[in-house]
């Protein structure tokens, strides 16, 4: 019991410690509960200053969004590939009539035949339609001459295959003799047989006015398969292959593939130093992409 007394038994020194940490205790009491310790919020959100910089960050953050969306360069549409139409805004079925519309070998010539061909809306057309490009000869046709031709020009059915015709036959046509009609079934069984009415202007001696003649009589009619070479894939040794095509030229191509990684859209080998109109149509018959 004595023991048990003990323990609530203090010396003076010992009761001053106890009665110090009862009013210590009680002090912090007193502030916890009438000391307001919640922040005051110094940071006046609707200040015309911070109004102003908020204005200024979502300014900038619109034009980072800006940056990241894919640019758009000038482009021939009649080459648009199904990746191009996607990231311009096309839907599948709009792409598809623009790949049946060419693979009847028809060309869009201005922004009406795009409308009409694809049937795209005029809110998308307007957006993309600053951004084509077409050929200069079609942009700035040059002005017909009265009688420049000297013929009435003949229908398809009217016209003999150009890939069946006969020295013979050639040289009906004004401006081809012996020496040209020769050189133009040579050309021909070089190829293995025309692809396209385009190739005419690849044989060496024949003019502009002298194959316009020659193409209203003749026509490709049974058109020589070709395997085309992904222009993403092939070295400038298989783009040197193509009929027309230099080597010089086709390293040109090659490296402008290599610096932008890829092609993707026909459109822009067109300002590549060489490429000229006829060559430009040329390596299409020849390569695709993918």
């Amino acid at each position: 019991m004595e023991n048990f007394k003990s323990h609530f038994v203090f010396n003076r020194q010992q009761r001053n410690g106890i009665l110090f940490l009862i009013l210590l205790i009680s002090g912090l009491l007193g502030i916890y509960y009438f000391v307001d310790f919640s922040e005051e919020n110094l940071l006046d959100i609707n200040s015309p200053e911070i109004i102003s910089i908020q204005k200024e960050l979502d300014s900038l953050r619109i034009i980072e969004i800006a940056s990241r969306k894919p640019k758009i360069y000038p482009f021939n549409p009649n080459f648009i590939t199904d990746f191009k139409g996607y990231t311009l805004g096309m839907s599948p079925e709009e792409i598809d009539r623009l790949h049946q519309f060419r693979a009847e070998d028809k060309w869009i010539n201005s922004i009406q035949d795009f409308k009409k061909v694809t049937k795209v809306s005029d809110s998308l057309l307007k957006v993309i339609s600053p951004y084509f490009k077409f050929p200069e000869w079609v942009t700035n046709p040059k002005p017909k001459k009265q009688n420049n031709k000297g013929f009435k020009e003949k229908s398809f059915a009217q016209k003999i295959d150009l890939n069946k015709a006969t020295e013979e036959e050639l040289k009906e046509v004004s401006g081809i003799g012996e020496a040209l009609s020769k050189r133009i079934i040579l050309y021909r069984e070089k190829l293995g047989g025309f692809t396209a009415d385009s190739q005419l202007y690849n044989v060496y001696g024949l003019d502009y006015q002298v194959v316009q003649r020659t193409l209203n009589e003749f026509t490709v009619k049974t058109p020589k398969d070709i395997i085309k070479m992904n222009v993403n894939a092939v070295s400038a040794s298989d783009i040197a292959t193509i009929p027309s095509i230099s080597y010089d030229l086709a390293k040109k191509i090659w490296e402008y593939r290599i610096l932008r990684e890829r092609v993707d859209d026909f459109s822009e080998l067109e300002n590549i130093e060489g490429m000229s109109q006829r060559k430009f149509i040329q390596i299409q018959l020849y390569l695709m992409l993918e």
